[in-house]
């Protein structure tokens, strides 16, 4: 049926036409939203992946327009049926064995053989493009078509890898030769150490060519190269900046003393592989300082810091601060002060603080006088008749006990113990002046109702009559017969017993 014949059934019936159209309608939309549903729920690739999958075919489209033309021509293939069908075998082959690599690739980590046999693929296809378009066109043909078709199969592979591994490296064969000649290139280069400045790499290449010709003007101190060879040592030295660079001086230094050395290898004594001696245990032991810096950091800063003290026990809080800090332990010297409950320091050892200096006495009159000093009771007899303080502040007297040397008469030095020959006076200890009797301070404390209180007390009949079966408290009873609370006390008391008792 003809496109005129189906208008002209659809102008006479235009109701079943009508309907028809939109179950066709019907029909395609939900072929639309399945294929759309189906796509957002499908795991795609990342946009790159996409990307390099989309221009790899575009190139194996390239390079089988170039086996079209091949096979006409050189293969003699001028059936366009048995053309159509056989032309693209390179290009099928090519994608069949990207995709097994691929699949290799995720399931080993490895292309695998299908990997290899993607390049020897591309090799091969290079020839037709060179016999249809010759050098130049075929050159042209080669690299947009086999070449890049096999370049990109193989970016979109590792790239699927690296977005889903970011650490992964790719285990392909000319992935492998690259990051090796890359990293053996940059070692002949001198850059096989990462993350320098360019003044850095100046100072290095500088240092080793000082030690180089350092080591050269040893042998040959003297001669027609001598001075050459010194005016070159201080410009290599100068530009390595040794001078300033302390780390830098002490790198020279040491490839230096190393080189100039290195004759010692022969004769140093070596003990040998052979012998049969047991492998030890620890082969690198830890020295002392090592293992007790990590005992001490296992253990509290305070524990650690008593530990120090016990074994330096004449330290001052600021070197016990360094030998802890020396074993990795950061205390400060307040921390150990603390620590060690020695208190803040003193004032003249402040950091910081200028000491005032003291000021100079000047001579007391009299400071020549002998005094005589004897044992006595260590309590004073005023206090052992338990005289209030101030009682007996009116009752003592400031005395000094002073002897006036006479002449060149020698005395001695101290006379705290009398003896025959310089008895020493007795003077009579002032009595204490008489103390009024006070009266207790119970007596004090205790109200003028509760003194002289009969037994029984008055108020417990009062106070059974008055709350009968309750119980007041005893701030209620002190309150309400005025008396202490001692009385109350004993009120309640009796109060409870009454309450209690059947």
């Amino acid at each position: 049926m003809t496109t005129d014949q189906l208008t002209t059934w659809a102008v006479h019936h235009p109701w079943p036409a009508a309907g028809i159209t939109a179950a066709v309608l019907l029909v395609v939309t939900g072929a639309v939203w399945a294929a759309v549903r189906t796509v957002r729920r499908a795991d795609l690739p990342p946009a790159a992946v996409l990307a390099a999958a989309l221009a790899a075919a575009g190139c194996t489209a390239y390079s089988a327009d170039t086996s079209w033309a091949f096979a006409a021509d050189h293969l003699k293939m001028t059936d366009t049926t048995e053309r159509a069908w056989l032309f693209a075998a390179g290009e099928m082959a090519l994608l069949g064995t990207a995709l097994m690599a691929r699949q290799n690739l995720r399931t080993t980590g490895a292309p695998g053989v299908p990997g290899v046999l993607v390049w020897v693929i591309t090799g091969v296809q290079i020839i037709p493009a060179y016999a249809e378009s010759g050098f130049v066109g075929g050159t042209v043909r080669a690299f947009f078509g086999p070449v890049c078709a096999a370049l990109l199969w193989h970016l979109a592979m590792g790239l699927e890898v690296r977005v889903g591994s970011p650490g992964a490296l790719s285990t392909g064969l000319p992935a492998m030769i690259g990051r090796e000649l890359r990293e053996r290139l940059l070692s002949r280069l001198g850059l096989a150490t990462r993350d320098r400045t360019a003044e850095q790499i100046t100072r290095d290449r500088a240092t080793a060519r000082a030690v180089r010709l350092a080591a050269l003007l040893e042998l040959q101190p003297t001669g027609r190269r001598a001075g050459s060879l010194r005016r070159r040592l201080a410009a290599a030295v100068h530009r390595s900046g040794a001078g300033t660079n302390g780390q830098q001086r002490h790198q020279l230094l040491q490839q230096l003393a190393a080189r100039r050395t290195s004759g010692q290898l022969a004769t140093v004594p070596l003990a040998s592989p052979w012998t049969s001696t047991g492998v030890p245990e620890d082969p690198y032991p830890r020295t002392p300082l090592g293992v007790a810096g990590a005992e001490l950091r296992r253990m509290d800063p305070i524990a650690a810091v008593h530990l120090v003290r016990s074994a330096h026990p004449d330290s001052t809080p600021a070197e016990l601060a360094a030998l802890c800090t020396g074993y990795g332990v950061p205390v400060s010297e307040t921390q150990v002060r603390v620590a060690l409950g020695a208190g803040n320091r003193p004032p003249s050892e402040q950091v910081g603080e200028p000491t005032a200096p003291r000021p100079v006495l000047s001579p007391v009159p009299g400071a020549d006088l002998d005094l005589e000093l004897w044992s006595t009771a260590l309590v004073h007899p005023e206090v052992q008749n338990r005289v209030p303080v101030l009682a007996a502040a009116d009752g003592r007297t400031s005395r000094v006990h002073a002897r006036l040397p006479i002449g060149d008469q020698a005395e001695p030095e101290h006379a705290a113990v009398p003896d025959a020959e310089h008895p020493v006076p007795e003077y009579a200890v002032p009595a204490a002046p008489a103390v009024p009797e006070y009266a207790s301070s119970e007596q004090d404390d205790v109200p003028e109702g509760d003194r002289d209180v009969p037994d029984p007390d008055p108020l417990i009949e009062k106070a059974r009559a008055k709350y009968g079966t309750a119980l007041p408290s005893i701030r209620t009873l002190k309150a309400e017969y005025g008396i202490g609370q001692t009385r109350a006390t004993r009120l309640r008391d009796a109060l409870t017993e009454g309450t209690t008792t059947p």
